[in-house]
């Protein structure tokens, strides 16, 4: 019985790592608008976040000031800007 809770607790470690859920990127980060508009220009990780202006983000309907910093202060810690 324990052998079979140590496998279960490896395997569901194994597949945390392994699996990306869809619409995770940013999690508790921004907001669910903000994310959404990003999904939608399918931007799901900070490498294409880096390809956009903040100029462009801005546009995206969601997007807003507070959403904006939260992500700036998140993509600095990353070691990633935007594009100028």
């Amino acid at each position: 019985m324990i052998n079979l809770i140590i496998m279960a607790k490896c395997l569901s470690s194994i597949c945390m790592v392994n699996h990306v859920v869809e619409g995770d990127f940013l999690r508790g980060i921004i907001a669910m608008p903000a994310r959404r508009a990003l999904e939608k220009e399918k931007i799901n990780s900070l490498e294409k976040l880096s390809d956009y202006s903040e100029k462009e983000i801005m546009q995206l309907h969601g997007f807003g000031k507070n959403a904006m910093g939260k992500l700036k202060t998140y993509m600095k810690e990353n070691h990633v800007s935007f594009k100028n």
